[in-house]
């Protein structure tokens, strides 16, 4: 037991945090045309610098990478001037911001592609929905990357963390999760391939690994973080083997000597206890920072934390109608209510005009 706080600063690389409170990554489907970050992410980032540190919505690669309608890139001049202005908004309120790097794969619509099929491990579709045109509807079909094709995605990660920088991030999250690509390479109900990135552990963690050094290597390992979600079922993933899978992925991020691991316990969004599975065997395989998420509430990351389960701990949803959701949590206030309506799509309702407290008080 130990007498931390999550209202504590925490030393993360060479950047400080105010505290352990970490705003999850949210997709929210507001970029403009382009997709590029409108002006009113910029506002919406910046109301919530308080948190110690904020990851961003996924944000593609390329425009291969692409899955749901009006999801920000960070592969043109555009959207990298226009993500400037977000990271300038957060650093002038004292925050810190990473930004979460995404190729969705498989998870895609032919009409967000130019007609393109979407990308996966092997030509396995997805039983999940993706959002387009303002609605829901079914995956399409992919196809099997070739071989071939895989120096190209990781060269898309390396020249999009370099982006970030050029940005302004204070760093870059990985997104090996919730059954995107790298996620869909590393678990064989999604992974038949016979190459070297298929069949065993070690193939299979291949591409994930891959990127990650990639990123490490060109901005810096202690700039550098992954989110993973082991065990959830998001977007049809599944894997015969999550432990074994994940003992050995982590090994090896820990030997990359990056910032952090990011793990989602149990289900996104959902159960906390959906498949077995031992996250303290990661905690002890990784070095560095440990940030834990899904289903955290101040009790709960409060006792993990004093048990040294987790470094930081990372809040999604209360983060979307909360943006002053450190104070709450530190002075035990009310949390607003989502409006489930506002939260893909559309203008500032639901997205910038949540009160704070003082603007609820009328102060």
């Amino acid at each position: 037991m130990t007498n931390k706080t999550l209202f504590e600063p925490y030393a993360l690389g060479p950047i400080t945090l105010s505290n352990r409170v970490v705003m999850a990554p949210l997709t929210r489907n507001r970029a403009g045309e382009g997709l590029v970050p409108s002006e009113l992410a910029a506002e919406y980032y910046g109301q919530r610098a308080s948190a110690g540190l904020i990851i961003t919505e996924a944000t593609q690669v390329s425009r291969q990478a692409q899955g749901y309608q009006d999801t920000p890139g960070l592969y043109t001049p555009e959207q990298i001037a226009g993500w400037q202005k977000v990271t300038d908004a957060v650093h002038a309120r004292g925050g810190r911001i990473f930004v979460q790097l995404w190729h969705v794969g498989r998870v895609s619509h032919i009409d967000l592609l130019g007609g393109d099929a979407p990308v996966a491990p092997s030509a396995i579709r997805a039983a999940t929905k993706t959002f387009v045109s303002n609605g829901f509807a079914d995956v399409s079909e992919p196809r099997a990357l070739a071989f071939e094709e895989l120096p190209g995605i990781i060269n898309d990660f390396r020249q999009a963390a370099a982006n970030a920088i050029k940005a302004g991030f204070d760093g870059v999250e990985v997104h090996g999760a919730n059954g995107y690509l790298l996620e869909q390479f590393a678990k064989d109900g999604a992974n038949v391939r016979t190459d070297a990135y298929g069949g065993s552990v070690e193939n299979r963690a291949r591409l994930m690994l891959e990127v990650t050094a990639a990123v490490a290597e060109e901005i810096g390992a202690e700039r550098t973080g992954i989110r993973i979600s082991p065990v959830s079922p998001a977007n049809g993933i599944s894997a015969s083997d999550p432990q074994a899978q994940y003992d050995f992925i982590v090994d090896k991020l820990d030997t990359l000597g990056i910032a952090y691991i990011h793990v989602v316990e149990g289900a996104t969004g959902g159960p906390r206890d959906v498949a077995p599975f031992d996250y303290s065997s990661l905690r002890r395989r990784f070095s560095k920072t440990y940030i834990a998420n899904n289903g955290y509430d101040l009790e709960l990351a409060t006792s993990q934390l004093a048990d040294g389960k987790a470094d930081l701990f990372a809040f999604g949803k209360p983060f979307i109608a909360n943006p002053d959701l450190v104070a709450r949590l530190q002075g035990g206030a009310p949390l607003n209510q989502i409006d489930p309506a506002t939260i893909y799509g559309g203008g500032a309702a639901g997205y910038t005009d949540y009160p704070t407290l003082a603007e609820a008080s009328g102060n």
